[in-house]
């Protein structure tokens, strides 16, 4: 079997280059950004070549799903396979989703859910994994321990950087502006369950996307604008507001140490602020220095286990997450995972877990185990080209 793994530059192509590698798959590559994920004629031209080229080719690759790749799999008549690590991923309202030669696996299965209809028995749900084989080889020093060390981390975009809702609140009337708090904050009281998909109207997603004047899907895309407010304007706001409420809430009671490059002006004086850190480098030695490592789900992802779950539990560190409804389905919580579903419990349970080191390492490394035994990506890989094949 040949695959060529059309890569982009997303965040997993490298440890997933490694586990083609490892696996002994022969794998081409096409290294090359679009200028538009729908309409690119010099990758179309580029993409052609290459699979001309290599006749061979049993099926193409990427990470996300991406329309233009689609055609040319489609005009080839060659199985395209793509992996989805984002929530939301606008792609998939494109109606090239529908094509025979497709096969999409999406990580979140509310995500799953909400596309199977579109081209049924090629969209699967399909949780996602890590490069475990290359966080084994980032060895912690003594300095880095004296540069790292700390009770609680958490690695990330607090999102109001990425946040649309921050964008067009001002265009918003005080009807739509108040009624959409309204419901920002209705969710915000609830972790691990999203309601905004059923809370947000029709009507009201008609008019709050007139008054916002946010740009539109291309013409051969189904848009669904209940979803799109949903997710990307509320849901998104709602990730900011949680982080930063969650961050504050910690700060002020634990030693924190918060790397982002996201602004960090809302945030509690006592929060340690450390800048950026690189995800392959700094992130590793953060996480394996760290007692406590923090994840807080984008609202977005309505069950799946996001990717930095996947890393932190790769990379040995203990971690306490947000519940999630797909997490208890991969890892034992107070096993594997620590989960809460209120701030009360989160802090409750940083003290406890602070002070209890004998618990915090043994449940650190069953986490590590399952993930190394069943969720590298090499493991993942495999998984995935069963389900293809058969």
């Amino acid at each position: 079997m040949k695959i060529l793994f059309c890569r982009w530059n997303s965040i997993c192509e490298n440890g997933l280059t490694r586990a083609f590698m490892d696996l002994g798959i022969d794998t081409a590559y096409l290294d090359r950004r679009f200028t538009h994920v729908d309409y690119d004629k010099s990758y179309v031209e580029a993409l052609t070549r290459v699979l001309q080229d290599n006749p061979d080719t049993a099926m193409v690759f990427s990470v996300n799903f991406i329309p233009v790749i689609a055609r040319v799999c489609q005009l080839f008549n060659v199985i395209y396979v793509s992996w989805i690590v984002d929530s939301p991923c606008f792609q998939l309202y494109s109606e090239t989703l529908k094509y025979e030669t497709n096969r999409v696996f999406c990580f979140d299965r509310a995500q799953c859910l909400k596309f199977e209809s579109k081209n049924p028995g090629h969209i699967y749900h399909f949780p996602l994994g890590t490069d475990v084989p290359y966080w084994d080889e980032v060895e912690v020093t003594e300095a880095d321990h004296r540069m790292y060390d700390c009770d609680v981390s958490f690695v990330g975009s607090l999102y109001s950087e990425k946040c649309q809702y921050n964008r067009v609140s001002s265009r918003l009337s005080p009807f739509v502006r108040g009624y959409s708090e309204g419901l920002i904050n209705a969710q915000l009281k609830l972790i691990g369950i999203n309601i905004l998909d059923e809370v947000v109207t029709e009507e009201f997603a008609s008019r709050f996307a007139a008054e916002a004047a946010y740009p539109k899907l291309g013409e051969d895309y189904e848009e669904d604008v209940r979803g799109i407010v949903a997710d990307t304007y509320l849901g998104e706001r709602c990730t900011v507001l949680s982080r930063i409420d969650t961050l504050n809430a910690i700060g002020r009671l634990f030693d924190l140490d918060l790397y982002t490059l996201s602004d960090t002006a809302p945030l509690d004086k006592k929060i340690h602020l450390r800048g950026g850190a690189d995800s392959t480098t700094m992130m590793p030695k953060i996480i394996k220095c760290s007692r406590i490592n923090l994840n807080m789900t984008n609202f977005p992802i309505k069950t799946g286990l996001p990717l930095r779950i996947f890393d932190i539990m790769g990379m040995g560190g203990f971690l306490i997450s947000n519940y999630q409804q797909e997490i208890p389905e991969i890892y034992v919580p107070d096993e594997d995972i620590v989960l809460y579903e209120t701030q009360k419990e989160l802090l409750e349970k940083i003290d406890y877990y602070l002070k209890h080191e004998d618990e915090r390492i043994a449940i650190a490394e069953s986490g590590y185990q399952k993930t190394r035994d069943s969720y590298s990506y090499s493991a993942r890989i495999l998984d995935m080209l069963r389900m293809i094949i058969g």
